[in-house]
């Protein structure tokens, strides 16, 4: 398969016109011309994935290797040590990021891992119903998503409908339409916002919220014919109990 063809396949499923203007989704490294063999999803590139990549792969990543012009290639600084390992292999990179965040990732997240049904879908918003008191669902979403804590803000005490965007969202506070936000890395001070317009929010996290990138591409690429391979991404941070 020519990487022009497995391209033309993730535009449709997620069209590339969609990401914002300061993102960087699409092809990030490789030739659409190349015949490309094993295809890897993933949600980032870690340097110790090319010792188990095959020659002549593509990694299809939710979050883009390169996101602003690079004025200089020092080997030993990322991104550039991850884009020499990636040439001397030959590996493909095709990013999809805030497109598919509005087509799939959110809807996925909240129907196979939460079990809520969407009501609407508005822009990076994925509206829901909850009704449930406010403790008892943050309980609920911490077990489905395997949070051993969560910060919150409680702005009201029930939950009548909540919305949900993985990753970072919390600047979407002033279009929300619902009772509680559900999203990772929340600011000091969209939480002060929050708390005084009675707002709730959930912090998620962006690595736990937006993990499941590759099993929802994996699904999705599986219905098209292309058995592709998951390599779990680690999350950066480690957490240290006092």
């Amino acid at each position: 398969m020519k990487l022009s063809e497995l391209y033309d396949i993730l535009n449709d499923l997620s069209p590339f016109e969609l990401q914002e203007s300061w993102d960087n989704s699409g092809l990030i490294l490789g030739d659409l011309e190349q015949e490309v063999g094993q295809v890897c999803l993933s949600l980032d590139i870690e340097a110790e994935m090319f010792d188990h990549l095959e020659e002549g792969s593509v990694l299809v990543v939710h979050h883009p290797l390169i996101f602003k012009g690079m004025k200089q290639i020092d080997f030993a600084k990322y991104p550039a040590g991850i884009i020499r390992r990636a040439i001397k292999k030959d590996i493909s990179i095709i990013a999809m990021h805030t497109n598919y965040d509005q087509t799939h990732l959110n809807r996925y997240v909240l129907e196979e891992v939460l079990g809520y049904e969407l009501d609407e879908a508005d822009g990076y918003l994925a509206y829901f119903h909850v009704g449930k008191p406010f403790e008892a669902f943050v309980h609920e979403v911490a077990g489905k998503l395997g949070l051993d804590s969560v910060r919150v803000v409680e702005g009201c005490g029930f939950v009548e409908r909540a919305a949900l965007c993985t990753g970072s969202g919390a600047s979407l506070l002033p279009e929300l339409r619902a009772a509680c936000l559900l999203t990772g890395d929340i600011k000091y001070h969209e939480a002060l916002a929050a708390k005084e317009e009675r707002k709730s929010l959930i912090d998620i996290g962006h690595f736990e919220s937006e993990r499941y990138f590759a099993a929802s591409l994996h699904k999705e690429l599986q219905n098209k014919g292309i058995n592709g391979i998951i390599a779990n991404s680690k999350n950066p941070f480690r957490y240290i109990k006092g």
